[in-house]
């Protein structure tokens, strides 16, 4: 009995945190609509950045790029994004990573 109200009580702790990282995180939908209409264009095979899509990157890669990376090659590619559209671009990326439970790319 005692084992069981562990558990419950666990599964309150790790569902309100989910719960609170996922409001602070971006629309992966968004984020999907948003990289293939403005990033993609770049990030074919054969285009001038490469190509480029959410398997190209673990989720923790991903996170570094957004964060601290921020297209250095290009960084005024970045500028024209508001920092939700940069969000919703960085949570459809990260859901898709290699590492993730949903791997793919961009179609």
């Amino acid at each position: 009995m005692k084992l069981m109200k562990v558990l419950i009580v666990m599964m309150v702790v790790v569902f309100a945190c989910t719960a609170v990282f996922a409001a602070e995180g971006g629309n992966s939908r968004k984020g999907k609509y948003l990289y293939k209409k403005n990033c993609k264009v770049c990030h074919v095979s054969g285009a001038e950045g490469g190509e480029l899509t959410p398997l190209s990157k673990t989720q923790k890669q991903w996170d570094r790029f957004f964060n601290e990376d921020k297209h250095k090659k290009s960084p005024e590619v970045m500028k024209k994004f508001s920092e939700k559209d940069l969000k919703d671009i960085n949570q459809f990326l990260f859901d898709h990573a290699v590492d993730s439970d949903q791997p793919e790319t961009c179609g």
